[in-house]
C-alpha cells in the first residue's frame, strides 16, 4: 500500500520526546525515512527501535543545535545516510517563562539559543537540500516546518522573552516563506496552544505552579495532536501550502 511520504526523508530535531518524538512516528507512519535528532541519545535509540519495529526506517542524530557545527552535521549526515533531504520540522525549545523584573538573564540566553539560533542554523543548513529535493525527487516539493507557539502571535504577562522568541520564529518563516515559495519549498508554522509535554517542567520551581494555572481544569493537547497536523501539512499535493496552524485545546481561552 502506498503511503504520501513514500520515498521521501524527514529530519526532526528535539525528537527525544514529546511533538518531536510523536512527529517522527507520524512521518515514518506515512513512508517517509526519519533522522530523529536531539541530545539524549538513550531515548533516540528506543525511538528508532520503535519505529523500525514498525515497519518504518529511522535513524538517530545525536546533536546539539546550539552549536552550528553540529546543526550542519546532522543535516550532512541525515543527507549522507538517508540519501535526500525532504522535510525538516524544527522542534526543539524551551519554554522558561516568569517575570521579567529581577530573571535570571541565562534563562533568556538559552531560549534565545535554542528558540532562535538552533532553529535558524539547521534551516540554513538545510534549506539547498531541501531547493534540490522540491527539484528532483517523488513529490517535487519540500518542506520547512517550524514549531512555534500561540505565544508567537500575542504577548502575554509572564512570558515576555518567551514570547520575543516565538515572535522571532514567526517572522522569519514568513520571511523565508516569501523567499522560497516559488521554488516549491513550502515554509509552515504550527502554533500549539497548550500540550501535555514536559517542556513545563523546565520552568523553575514557584514560577511554574503560577504560569501553569491558566491551564488548570483544562483538557491539554497530546503531543500526537500536533504530530497529527504537521503530517498533514507536509504530506498535502504540491500544490497546496498550508502556511500557518494556530492548534489550541478547545477549552483554551488565551
Amino acid at each position: 500500500m502506498a503511503h504520501a511520504l513514500d520515498g521521501t526523508v524527514a529530519l526532526v530535531t528535539g525528537a527525544s520526546s514529546g511533538i518531536g518524538a510523536a512527529t517522527a512516528r507520524a512521518l515514518a507512519e506515512r513512508g517517509a525515512a526519519v533522522a530523529v535528532a536531539a541530545r539524549r541519545v538513550d531515548r533516540l535509540a528506543a525511538l528508532v527501535a520503535e519505529i523500525d519495529a514498525a515497519g518504518g526506517r529511522a535513524f538517530a542524530v545525536e546533536t546539539d543545535i546550539l552549536d552550528q557545527q553540529q546543526a550542519i552535521a546532522a543535516v550532512d549526515r541525515t543527507v549522507a545516510e538517508l540519501g535526500r533531504l525532504d522535510t525538516v520540522v524544527n522542534n526543539a525549545g524551551q519554554m522558561l517563562l516568569g517575570p521579567i523584573v529581577d530573571a535570571p538573564t541565562e534563562e533568556w540566553d538559552r531560549m534565545i539559543a535554542l528558540n532562535v539560533n538552533g532553529l535558524l542554523y539547521v534551516a540554513h543548513a538545510a534549506l539547498p537540500h531541501l531547493l534540490r529535493a522540491a527539484e528532483d525527487g517523488p513529490r517535487r516539493v519540500a518542506d520547512l516546518v517550524n514549531v512555534s507557539s500561540v505565544a508567537g502571535r500575542r504577548a502575554m504577562l509572564g512570558a515576555g522573552v518567551y514570547n520575543a522568541t516565538k515572535f522571532a520564529v514567526n517572522a522569519f518563516a514568513e520571511s523565508l516563506r516569501q523567499e522560497v515559495t516559488e521554488r516549491h519549498v513550502r515554509v509552515s508554522l504550527i502554533e500549539p496552544g497548550a500540550v501535555a509535554t514536559e517542556l513545563a517542567s523546565h520552568i523553575r520551581d514557584g514560577v511554574r505552579e503560577q504560569s501553569m494555572q491558566a491551564f488548570a481544569g483544562i483538557e491539554r493537547l497530546a503531543s500526537e495532536d500536533i504530530a497529527d497536523v504537521i503530517a498533514y501539512v507536509v504530506s498535502r499535493a504540491r500544490h497546496v501550502a498550508i502556511n500557518e496552524v494556530l492548534v489550541r485545546p478547545t477549552e483554551q481561552t488565551r
